[in-house]
């Protein structure tokens, strides 16, 4: 365990519940591992709707009521610099990445064990710290549908984190990537050998006109009536699929609409295995989480802001000076 720190590190938080109006910097004791914990020296953050979500008010299965000021950002990636009780297979300056514990916009923070693993050295930093929430829930969506080569995949809000990584993902597996997104993201999502879908009235006709062999699943990534309108483009369920047999429908965005529709919302794996495969995968060149702007700590508000009005190409990283 780590002792005797002096420092008093910079965080960005949230001290109610609302919207930007509650953020804002502070001082903060770097915090210190507890059984099952690393304490980690960040080096860079991934930035996710989930965290201007939570500022709102948005409760998440398994995380605690907040306890104000929070610490934004749910996935970091930096040097390990303490080891809490019952910790095994990392040693103090280990380069890892994973889901924080208690927030991630700061210079030091606490990763669950059991959710990081070893940052590979072909891997930046940055790239690392766009792998655990958007890399892996990509990865856990594509995976669920158990789509054979050749088939057809359509993705909704193909140009964001999660929708690139799934896109990239898909392709490796022989899957063939329908995706909408708007028109700034058009060349985005082309260079990732997807077909892109301008969503809006009249979008299932579009999908159908760049997939006349038909669409075989959907993964959402949006939500709402958008989710709503492209879910006609499925064909009707056969009568005799087995009740066990893999979802059509998948959201990691909108679990009562999907529900209604009869899909499924995301099945996250939520382990170091995941991690594991995705940071191989971007090792061995297969995907690129195409980190398309990056924010110095102090500037964390701005990197929230990109995300929060949804138009941010690829993924956002915030970058904290070593």
């Amino acid at each position: 365990m780590t002792k005797g720190r002096t420092t008093v590190p910079k965080a960005y938080v949230y001290t109610a519940n609302g919207g930007p109006e509650v953020e804002t910097f502070t001082d903060l004791p770097a915090p210190e591992p507890g059984p099952g914990q690393l304490a980690i020296a960040v080096r860079a953050v991934g930035v996710n709707p989930a965290d201007w979500k939570l500022r709102d008010g948005l409760s998440i299965p398994g995380l605690p009521d907040p306890v104000f000021p929070v610490v934004l950002g749910l996935e970091a990636a930096g040097v390990v610099t303490g080891l809490g009780p019952q910790v095994t297979g990392f040693a103090v300056g280990d380069e890892v990445l994973g889901i924080t514990v208690g927030g991630a916009y700061a210079e030091h923070a606490l990763l669950a064990a059991a959710l990081a693993t070893h940052k590979p050295a072909a891997v930046s930093f940055r790239d690392a710290a766009a792998l655990p929430v958007a890399a892996a829930t990509a990865y856990d969506g594509v995976h669920q549908f158990a789509l054979p080569p050749g088939a057809t995949l359509l993705i909704t809000g193909v140009g964001g984190g999660v929708g690139v990584a799934a896109a990239q993902i898909a392709r490796h597996a022989g899957l063939t990537v329908v995706g909408t997104a708007s028109a700034g993201k058009k060349d985005l999502v082309e260079s990732l050998g997807v077909a892109w879908v301008e969503p809006g009235p009249g979008v299932v006709d579009r999908v159908r006109a760049v997939a006349p062999q038909g669409v075989d699943a959907i993964y959402d990534l949006v939500g709402g009536a958008a989710l709503e309108e492209i879910a006609g483009v499925l064909p009707p369920a056969a009568g005799d699929a087995a009740a066990d047999a893999p979802p059509r429908l998948v959201t990691a965005a909108d679990t009562a609409t999907v529900t209604r529709l009869g899909g499924v919302a995301v099945q996250r794996a939520r382990n170091a295995d995941v991690l594991d495969a995705v940071a191989g995968l971007v090792a061995a060149g297969v995907l690129d989480p195409h980190v398309s702007d990056v924010y110095p700590l102090d500037r964390a508000d701005a990197a929230l802001r990109a995300v929060e009005t949804g138009h941010a190409r690829g993924k956002i990283v915030i970058e904290v000076a070593g």
